[in-house]
């Protein structure tokens, strides 16, 4: 058998492996908007860690962090320190939104608006945010499904078909199952993704250079501003780095489908519990990052900073390894996308189409619509990874920078009676409006900080000026009760 011939057999086997779990979780199971979102409440601690991580450790763990270790050097390791700060955040602020979700039955970030603030175009503003800053993490996504099954597959399978029979499935088995599809796939994505980034950030270093150590020596004589800020980067010094992690660590569960899973748990405890372990999982990157800097020294002069670990790994491992480098890749990608999808199409469902245009549609309704919406989601993500060339990285502190936006509205409703509803909005518009203007004027970074950063201080400062000037709190009476 060929090379490219056994990569893609173990490649077709992992994703029909994952693809057959999706379909059975949803199997003698109605999928009402309840169970197809938030799986009927129920999840216990194994399923809420599985659900959390799949939708966390993304293509972007696989190719965005080794990608930028290779073009950027220093600055990627933001990703180490928001990951774990943000866990911190989860452990204080994600408890007392199960408990509002449990009590009034929501099943979105948008209903978590409406029921705090009392405002239907505050929570459709929160939605249509939340589903534009989605799409480009969709588009990531495929993206890098394409870049990996390409390269695992030795370029027998073209990135375009790879991208679109992907999609495909990942459409079917969120159509079929809902977000217990994600769940339940996520158990072999990541043991897979957990013995490849071990076996690729121990076996690389010591293949080209004997040793991690020696790796990091190499790569100090060759290039020694590589592992300092700003690295390779003209401008991504100390200021960037620290108003990132800042950004990113904020705006982490402000993601509409990571603020959603939090409702799928069995009680705040477990919410508690899955803070104190998910870090762990985040010391799997340290090997990605191996893999990245080995590439450095060893393949010098890529044009394409996301393909240093797969070029490196098919320079490294045998082929059959490969096709379970490529299939994990692509498990990594489809369950991240499809609960993206998933979040997005339920968002402008329930909280823009309901209450603005069709205010007496049943959740049946409600549900069949969000079905529809995620086959039109899924196509629209798929022609961006086809006609963009945006790298990785770039594409998840765009949607970073406009999901933070929600983050002082979620603090302030839960901790800050004097909060009023014309306080959060005016700070969100302007703090989206923010991040839009820097990002399509392209200044980002700004004065050295991260324009999300600058608009996410902007936006709170106009959130609790408002609020004060206002005078009288505005937010239902809901909100205290549930809060005393």
């Amino acid at each position: 058998m060929t090379a490219s011939g056994a990569a893609l057999g173990i490649i077709f086997a992992i994703v029909a492996a994952g693809a057959s779990l999706g379909f059975l979780a949803g199997a003698r199971r109605r999928l009402d908007l309840e169970q197809w979102t938030v799986g009927g409440r129920g999840f216990g601690v194994l399923l809420v860690y599985l659900l959390m991580a799949g939708e966390v450790y993304t293509t972007f763990s696989f190719l965005g962090a080794s990608g930028w270790a290779y073009s950027r050097g220093g600055p990627a390791l933001y990703i180490m320190a928001y990951l774990t700060l943000a866990y911190v955040v989860s452990f204080f602020i994600l408890p007392p939104v199960w408990e509002l979700g449990r009590r009034h039955g929501m099943q979105t970030e948008s209903d978590f608006f409406a029921r705090l603030y009392g405002s239907k175009y505050l929570a459709a503003f929160v939605c249509l945010t939340g589903a534009a800053f989605l799409v480009p993490y969709v588009q990531l996504q495929i993206t890098g499904l394409g870049i990996i099954v390409e390269a695992a597959s030795f370029d027998a399978i073209r990135r375009g078909p790879a991208m679109a029979i992907a999609v495909s499935v990942v459409a079917a088995f969120v159509l079929a199952s809902g977000v217990r599809a994600v769940a339940w796939v996520s158990i072999l994505k990541d043991a897979l993704m957990l013995l490849a980034a071990v076996a690729i950030g121990i076996a690389v270093p010591y293949y080209h250079f004997g040793g991690i150590g020696k790796m990091f020596a190499a790569l100090a004589r060759a290039h020694p501003a590589h592992l300092t800020l700003p690295g390779a980067t003209p401008n991504l010094g100390h200021a960037w780095y620290i108003s990132t992690v800042l950004l990113t660590s904020f705006g982490f569960y402000m993601w509409p489908h990571s603020f959603a899973a939090t409702f799928t748990a069995r009680s705040g405890d477990i919410i508690r519990r899955n803070a104190v372990v998910m870090p762990l999982y985040t010391l799997t990157l340290a090997f990605v990052f191996f893999a990245g800097f080995s590439a450095v020294v060893a393949l010098p002069g890529l044009a394409n900073g996301d393909m240093a670990l797969l070029t490196i790994v098919r320079s490294t491992f045998p082929a059959w390894f490969l096709g379970v480098i490529g299939g994990a890749g692509a498990l990594t990608a489809m369950v991240p996308a499809a609960i993206f999808t998933l979040t997005a199409a339920t968002l402008l469902a329930k909280n823009f189409y309901r209450p603005l245009i069709a205010p007496a549609m049943s959740d049946d309704q409600v549900a069949r619509l969000a079905r529809g919406l995620v086959v039109i989601l899924s196509l629209i993500g798929l022609l961006l990874a086809i006609y963009s060339s945006t790298t990785l990285v770039s594409l998840l502190l765009l949607g970073y920078a406009g999901v933070g936006q929600f983050f002082p509205g979620v603090v302030l409703g839960l901790y800050w009676k004097r909060v009023t509803t014309a306080g959060v909005f005016t700070g969100l518009v302007t703090g989206v409006g923010t991040v839009a203007v820097l990002a399509l004027t392209k200044h980002d970074p700004l004065f050295g900080l991260n324009a999300g950063f600058v608009a996410l201080c902007l936006n709170l400062l106009l959130a609790v000026g408002v609020s004060l000037f206002a005078g009288k709190r505005q937010v239902p009476r809901i909100a205290d009760a549930d809060r005393s």
